[in-house]
């Protein structure tokens, strides 16, 4: 199996050139002038036409000397929702003592940008790339592309892959009432006190509660009764239940998971992921957002 570099430096093997149309004009054109001065015996149209072809030769070493030897990376890219743009950023590092101009980089056929880059100096791009689907997306493959100094040759390279991929999370569905089992409300943290006035959540309206304590102005929205919790310095633990999805097919349950998770962090609860095969424990804060987030992204998915 054969393993993708982290950094990829152009050499002679991995560049290529050919004229462009200006270039193949440009060649037309000395024929038809060599052969005037070969038919006239003009020494002047002689001299003009041997400069402008030496111009030429020379343009074929700047126009590959602008991509010899550049030093190519990608960095990792930040997670992302399905439906969002995963952004690569690609490191563009000259160690040489040349100036490079017009340097493209391309995607497919598509231009991401032309930079210039300065003498031991470097640049970045960012590599936009839709994400569509929840899981793994590969770092975009890449190629360079330049044209100067003259524009009659274009030099490219191969195309760069790089050992990167992107996290994408499921599509968050909109806000969604927590659902728990008919035996089951958010659990208060252990050691901790019921009762008191501070709000600490809401929950599902079951038989018995109190109407004093339902959420009337989401009912007057039109969502499903809610409940409000209360409690004295209480922080619940809510479990994201998969099985309490019933009735809807895989990629829904996921997204109104990944909306639960969001919701329930923003509300600094504790909670907890249950999905078949896998559990995690409650925790709260970013990493363990990102772990919930992670388990559903990868749902069923090979690594």
């Amino acid at each position: 199996m054969s393993v993708v570099p982290t950094e990829v430096v152009l050499g002679r093997r991995q560049l290529f050139m050919l004229p462009t149309r200006y270039g193949l004009l440009f060649a037309l054109l000395l024929v038809v002038q060599l052969l005037a001065a070969i038919n006239y015996g003009n020494g002047l149209a002689y001299a003009l036409t041997f400069l402008l072809g030496s111009l030429a030769v020379v343009s074929m070493l700047y126009t590959h000397r602008n991509l010899f030897r550049l030093r190519l990376s990608a960095s990792a890219c930040a997670p992302v929702f399905a439906g969002d743009a995963a952004v690569f950023r690609l490191h563009l590092v000259n160690a040489t003592r040349t100036a490079r101009y017009g340097v493209a980089v391309m995607h497919g056929k598509k231009e991401i940008a032309r930079v210039d880059i300065s003498a031991q100096g470097f640049t970045d791009v960012d590599l936009p790339v839709p994400a569509l689907n929840r899981g793994w997306l590969a770092s975009p493959a890449v190629t360079m592309h330049t044209e100067f100094p003259l524009g009659l040759l274009y030099s490219w390279s191969h195309r760069v892959e790089f050992n990167h991929a992107c996290l994408v999370y499921p599509r968050p569905a909109a806000p969604t009432p927590l659902h728990t089992h008919p035996m089951e409300s958010p659990e208060a943290v252990s050691g901790m006190k019921a009762g008191g006035d501070d709000f600490i959540g809401t929950r599902e309206f079951q038989p018995g509660d109190s109407p004093r304590h339902v959420d009337w102005k989401a009912v007057a929205r039109g969502k499903d009764w809610q409940v409000k919790q209360f409690g004295a310095g209480q922080q619940v633990t809510l479990w994201l239940d998969w099985d309490t999805l019933t009735g809807l097919d895989m990629e829904s349950r996921l997204s109104v998971l990944a909306r639960w998770v969001l919701d329930a962090q923003q509300q600094d609860l504790l909670y907890g992921l249950r999905l078949p095969e896998q559990t995690v424990n409650p925790s709260n804060g970013e990493p363990h957002q990102h772990e919930c987030l992670k388990r559903l992204a990868l749902f069923e998915l090979k690594s």
